[in-house]
């Protein structure tokens, strides 16, 4: 088979699929996991590959469907778990040598497309946005949560300019009824005087919640230690990201973890300099989709792709990685 797939062809597009085929090579063969499975359109490309296996993750349970079909095909080489991507090192089966493993951190059309979840903003009735393995909903957030934590939330997670009028407009109508999705998206865009714009007004503050609703920061960054972990030398962690914070995140990890340390002085050559290297990175700027995909797929236009290879040296747990976002990781606790 080609290392490169038709995109008309493909009902559901996976990001970048043409790329990553390309840079992982499965025509060799190999293991892979599929950290993000949604619709199944990676491992299913990589399983049209006669010597590959993959294993998939996804916390959703509406993705069980695909992952039916998908082995009912390919019985013998692939697995499916109902499982966060942070947890892939519970899962004791996977034995053999992983040769890559695929983060794709956005969200697939299939939870945007079912409006009575509350992800999108053209949702319908009561606020949702859990993915599957939650506490919390949006619902709860908005109508329950101290209105100083939800401002940091737009603030900081949302990246939200107007954050302390929208939140105002929420604590007043709060008192009055219990906030859907219309009314969430009603308000914004009255605070926000909406523009027609390309891109909705509320978007920003339903990126905020749904981070917050599914702790993705977190998932994120001991998604990215556990993947690392699992990895052997050679191995490839593989990362696409969609908006800012998570490619701030994984970023900064690869760059940290692929380079000698330089915190050090040049006239104190007598202290020996930690190695914390983890990953070789064969290139530092992200990459982005074609402008193929991009005419034919508009929601990649915001995707970005980094990836490294596992080295020899041997694994740490990055304490300082964590404390690097533990801003954000403090964001994400809520309690009511």
């Amino acid at each position: 088979m080609n290392t490169t797939m038709s995109l008309e062809n493909l009902k559901h597009f996976p990001v970048m699929l043409e790329k990553i085929l390309s840079i992982t090579t499965p025509q060799h063969g190999g293991t892979y996991i599929d950290c993000t499975f949604g619709a199944g359109g990676y491992s299913e490309a990589l399983l049209e590959f006669s010597n590959t296996d993959v294993i998939a993750f996804d916390r959703d349970k509406s993705t069980n469907i695909y992952a039916n079909k998908i082995l009912k095909k390919y019985k013998k080489r692939f697995k499916f778990y109902n499982k966060k991507f942070s947890e892939i090192n519970t899962i004791q089966e996977i034995s053999n040598p992983i040769k890559c493993i695929i983060l794709d951190l956005g969200y697939s059309m299939i939870q945007m497309k079912d409006l009575s979840r509350g992800f999108s903003f053209n949702s319908t009735g009561s606020l949702d946005m859990r993915m599957g393995l939650n506490t919390l909903s949006a619902k709860e957030i908005i109508n329950q949560l101290d209105e100083k934590k939800i401002e940091l939330i737009f603030k900081y997670l949302g990246e939200e300019k107007n954050y302390k009028k929208i939140v105002y407009q929420i604590s007043n109508l709060r008192k009055k009824k219990i906030i859907n999705t219309e009314d969430l998206v009603e308000l914004i865009n009255k605070v926000k005087k909406k523009r027609y714009n390309r891109i909705n007004e509320a978007t920003k503050c339903f990126q905020a919640l749904r981070i917050v609703v599914n702790n993705e920061i977190s998932e994120l960054i001991y998604g990215l230690i556990e993947a690392t972990k699992k990895l052997k030398p050679g191995g490839m962690l593989l990362v696409i990201t969609f908006h800012s914070i998570e490619d701030k995140i994984v970023k900064y990890f690869f760059r940290a973890y692929s380079e000698v340390s330089k915190s050090y002085s040049r006239y104190l050559p007598e202290l020996k300099v930690k190695d914390q290297r983890l990953f070789d990175c064969p290139q530092r700027k992200f990459i982005k989709a074609s402008e193929k995909e991009l005419s034919l797929n508009l929601s990649s236009r915001s995707a970005k792709l980094r990836y490294g290879f596992r080295n020899k040296n041997n694994f740490f747990f990055p304490e300082d990685f964590i404390k690097k976002f533990k801003f954000y990781l403090d964001l994400e606790k809520i309690s009511l």
